[in-house]
This record gives structure tokens, sequence and C-alpha cells, in this order.
């Protein structure tokens, strides 16, 4: 393909479609009690409403991200973008909690469009500059990730459930108009079968050291940051007596790691990957250690608090980066299915991160969670020492 040039604004364009595409996973997770009192959920369904989200996304990554590499890009990402705002209305119209889930489905698998751009934009730029590339880019993807739980509870506070809903179709429709109007087309030359390029994603998991590697570090950690960011909430309410708005001012502290994105990107175009991502560890084993001195209801424990997440998001970003920008140099005409491998067992990690993080803190507190969180990033850690001398694609970043 020729190369293009493409201006700050277009990296900006396409940073910010990622962060408001992937935030639509995470707007029903603080407000899954409001919209279950009111579609007269059971108990034992209204889970459902992330799990749904999450296996469309899930299988959206699987089924759908590999076909970049065999179709062109644009019309995949416009159509992902369609799915996603026809869920978004059957949400805000339905008052069945049957067509909820449905509508949640299809979102989840609409949303996969977002890591589509992520790779399209290092094919649009000269090799290079990947790790600034993607870091421009992920650092609206991050914001998305780390903005949707407070500005769904902040939103659902002021007004009310569907509104966070209306607001994203309103988001998602002007994304799509400019998508259309600016991003160029991008054709692939290969012709693989469909059938062909699914069948090859186990192969390149096995084949590929660097994307096992790089894909179980970023587990680890994403699994750690959505325990976090799981169980803190619930702390914050019961030690602090605050409520779900209250709560949702404290989340925004998440903004600060998506700044970490593009910084670490252009050390990693540097070589300084692997220093990075062990730096990445340690700060984690830190940041859950530090929690543990929370043991009042003061404000300096409060304090510490939020530079432990600081220090989370930082760390989880700025590998992240590194890890796509390592992953993308593998091959590059397989980056759709490099990708969509990555990715899964990426947000594999932040599923079981959040469902032990909950399950940890409802039966043993606060304490035993940040000890065995602590102890995660140490097994990364170690993983990171075995790794082997020869470095030919790691140095290239």
């Amino acid at each position: 393909m020729k190369e293009i040039k493409i201006s700050k604004w277009m990296v900006g364009l396409l940073a910010l479609a990622c962060g408001i595409i992937v935030a639509n996973l995470y707007y029903s997770q603080p407000i899954i009690s409001i919209i279950a009192k009111d579609l007269n959920f059971s108990r034992s369904t209204q889970g459902g409403i992330v799990t749904l989200t999450q296996i469309g996304y899930a299988l959206g990554l699987i089924f759908l991200v590999p076909l970049s590499d065999i179709k062109e890009n644009k019309k995949l990402i416009i159509s992902g973008l369609i799915i996603v705002l026809f869920g978004l209305i059957i949400l805000v119209e339905t008052k069945s909690s049957t067509v909820f889930l449905m509508a949640s489905f299809l979102i989840g698998l609409g949303s996969t469009s977002a890591q589509i751009i992520v790779p399209l934009a290092t094919k649009l730029f000269k090799d290079k500059q990947n790790g600034k590339i993607i870091g421009n880019v992920m650092s609206g993807l991050l914001l998305g990730i780390m903005l949707a739980r407070p500005v769904s509870s902040f939103i659902s506070g002021v007004l009310n459930w569907r509104s966070v809903f209306i607001s994203s179709a309103v988001l998602i429709t002007i994304i799509l108009i400019l998508l259309i109007t600016f991003v160029p087309e991008r054709e692939s030359s290969r012709r693989e079968s469909y059938f062909s390029i699914i069948k090859s994603m186990g192969a390149l998991y096995i084949s590929e050291k660097l994307l096992r590697r790089r894909s179980t570090y970023q587990a680890l950690l994403f699994g750690l940051f959505s325990m976090f960011w799981t169980i803190t909430p619930q702390w914050l309410m019961t030690n602090y007596n605050l409520n779900q708005s209250e709560v949702a001012i404290f989340g925004f502290v998440g903004i600060s790691g998506a700044l970490a994105a593009p910084i670490v990107g252009r050390l990693a175009d540097k070589g300084h990957a692997r220093i990075l991502t062990n730096l990445a560890f340690v700060i984690a084993i830190f940041s859950f250690l530090t929690n543990l001195l929370l043991l009042d209801q003061s404000l300096s424990s409060l304090g510490l608090l939020t530079l432990s997440a600081i220090a989370l998001d930082f760390a989880v970003s700025g590998n992240l980066v590194i890890g796509q920008s390592i992953i993308y140099s593998i091959d590059e005409n397989k980056k759709g299915r490099i990708n969509g491998v990555f990715m899964s067992i990426f947000f594999l990690g932040g599923a079981l991160g959040s469902y032990f993080g909950n399950l940890i803190y409802a039966n043993s507190g606060w304490q035993a969670a940040m000890i065995i969180g602590s102890l995660i990033p140490c097994v990364g850690l170690l993983y990171s020492f075995t790794e082997s001398l020869n470095f030919q694609l790691i140095n290239k970043h």
C-alpha cells in the first residue's frame, strides 16, 4: 500500500473514535442496579447486562477484527459503528429486559471496530513511528475505558440511565459522519478465505512467542486494573460514605493514566520496551502494597489511594502501548489477526480480574485483595526475567 501522509488532526480523530466506541462496553457497569430496577431484571439475570456485552465483544475480536487483514478497513469500521448505533437506539427505546440484553450483545459486537482502527493507524503511517502513533491512538481508547464508568454514573445521577445511552448515540453518530468523511480507505491486497484467517489465529498464538508473552503481560496488568476499579468504588462507599456521583468524581483520576500512552510510545520507539515493561510491573506491585496503608478514613488515606490509582493506570496504559507496538511488527499482513488474539487475551484478563477481585473483597476484605493483587505483577515480573536474550523484534522498539 502506498504510504499516506496524515495530519495530527487525523490521529486525534482516530483516538477520539476509539475512546467513544470502546466506552460503550463500560457505561452499564456502574448503573446496573438502576437499569435492573427499571426494567424488572431479577437478581440472577441483571449480571447478564455486562456479561452479554463482553461476550459480544469477545466474539467480535475473534470473528470480525481478523477480517481487517482481507477486507477494506474503513467499511468494516463503519459497519461496526452502525451496529453499535442500532444497539443504542434499542436500549433507549426498550422496556423489555430481554430486548435490553440482546441490544447489549450487539453493542459489544460492534464496539470491536475500535480494534480495527488501532492497526489501521499503523498501516497509514511509517513503520518507525509505530510506537508514537499507537501511543497517541491508544490514549483515546484508554480515556474511553477510564472515563466511561464515572461519566455514566454522573449522567445517570443528574438525569437518568437512558440519558447515558442517548448521549452515546449522539457521539457515535458524530464520529460515524467524521470517519466516513475524512478517513482514507485501506484495501487489503491479500486474498485469503475467511475460514483460513480464523483458523490461523490459533496457529499464530502457538508459533509467535512475542505474541504469547505480550498477551500474558497485558492480561496480568489489565486484570489488576479491573480488580482495582471493581472493588475500590465499593470500598469508598463503605469507608467514606460516598454516593454514586461522588465515587464517579474519584473515577476521573483515571484520566491521568492515559497521558502515559503517547510518552511511552515514543520511548518504545527508542528501544526501551523491555525495561519499561519491567518498570510497569514494579509500579503495579508498589501501587497495591501502598493500599495496605489505608487504615483509616482520613484525607491522607484518600490522597494515598489517589496516587496509587494514578500509578497503576500509568503502568497498565504504558505497557499496553509497548505490547501493541511490538506485536504489530511481527507480520505486516496479519495485524488484524494478531490484534484479535492479543485483545481477546487482554480482555479475558480484565474479566477474570473483575470476577476474582470482587470475590476476594466480598469474602476476605480490602487487605486480602491488595495482598493478592500485589503478588500478580510479581508473577509477570518473574516471567519477564525468563525472556530470551534474542530480542530482534523488541530492539526495533
